[in-house]
């Protein structure tokens, strides 16, 4: 991505029937509200933001100048039951922005029809060309990088929450964005998923570079170490970012890897465990500053029983960082060593 996006956006839900594929739009809303218009979906589809909800015409009319793709399915692919709803964006006079493997510029029909009539596709996901191969040695500055159990459970929240939070206490910390969310909130990143295997940990050194001693780069995480499909992507993250501090995502009440049945989540301490094995490799300081629990299916009591639950039982600070609260400001303390 080079370059500022046309704002405000109108977000687009396709067909999607599975919230946690639609974290592309959930997070331009709860990180970038004031550029959010408002939703489009087609017919079949159950996902909402709770945004109002606008056809790409009413929405053009309410000042939106582009409509962002907000799921990202398995698998990446453009479906073919959305292009006419992407079509019709173009020609209400919307640009078209895509996070997605399957980009938007090899459409032909979308290309056509953008020559057409004068407007712009921009593809989020494409990494900068010239990344190097990952050279291990050591850089200045702190790092944080979020790793988790599982996809789509709050890696992004928690490094997104952070970073506020750190930055509130006065201290020098930036948000490093490396999915096609992150990057839209951010303004920039690099998209790891799309690199070429043998540059993702360069990429990761790439992304987060020398900085002064007491500056806090929190990179947004990718994946599991422990995911049939996407561990790669983990450990080239992990390997590259060299982090100091690791925060450990999960969402208690998912018991298997999100779309693939009969492979069980891993146990916190396992991944706890395998996280800093790894990243001693590059980083032999690393430590484990504390877990972020999504509870978002739970009561107010039932998330509070259960961040105290986890706490006792991994004997770290647990914390919700959409629910925050005291249990939100120990995890801080812990990664800044005040514990």
């Amino acid at each position: 991505m080079t370059g500022p996006l046309p704002q405000p956006y109108l977000l687009f839900l396709g067909d999607e029937r599975d919230p946690a594929h639609a974290k592309t739009a959930f997070g331009l809303r709860d990180w970038a509200r004031a550029s959010c218009i408002g939703e489009y979906a087609l017919p079949e589809s159950t996902v909402t933001t709770g945004l109002p909800r606008f056809t790409p015409e009413e929405a053009y009319q309410r000042g939106a100048r582009s409509m962002v793709i907000g799921v990202a399915p398995i698998g990446g692919a453009l479906r073919p039951t959305w292009i006419p709803a992407l079509n019709a964006a173009l020609e209400a006079g919307l640009d078209l922005i895509s996070g997605m493997h399957g980009r938007l510029a090899d459409t032909l029909v979308l290309n056509t029809a953008a020559r057409r009539l004068g407007r712009q596709l921009f593809d989020v996901r494409c990494p900068p060309s010239g990344i190097p191969t990952a050279s291990g040695r050591r850089r200045s500055g702190l790092r944080l990088l979020t790793v988790g159990t599982d996809c789509a459970l709050g890696k992004k929240y928690t490094a997104l929450t952070i970073t506020r939070e750190l930055r509130a206490r006065g201290i020098d910390a930036d948000f490093r964005a490396t999915g096609q969310t992150g990057i839209l909130i951010a303004g920039g990143g690099i998209p790891i998923d799309a690199v070429v295997a043998d540059f993702v940990a360069g990429a990761a050194e790439l992304l987060s570079p020398n900085a002064p001693p007491d500056h806090w780069d929190i990179v947004e995480g990718q994946g599991s170490l422990f995911h049939p499909a996407y561990a790669g992507v983990s450990l080239g993250l992990l390997h590259g970012t060299q982090p100091d501090v690791i925060v450990v995502c999960h969402d208690p009440t998912r018991l298997e890897v999100a779309g693939y049945p009969g492979f069980p989540l891993p146990a916190l301490e396992e991944v706890i465990a395998q996280n800093l094995a790894f990243g001693r490799r590059t980083n032999a300081r690393i430590r484990c500053a504390g877990v972020s629990l999504n509870t978002s299916k739970m009561s107010a009591a039932g998330a509070q029983a259960c961040l105290a639950s986890h706490a006792r039982q991994l004997n770290l600070p647990c914390a919700d960082p959409i629910r925050g609260g005291p249990e939100l400001s120990r995890l801080v303390d812990a990664v800044l060593g005040d514990l």
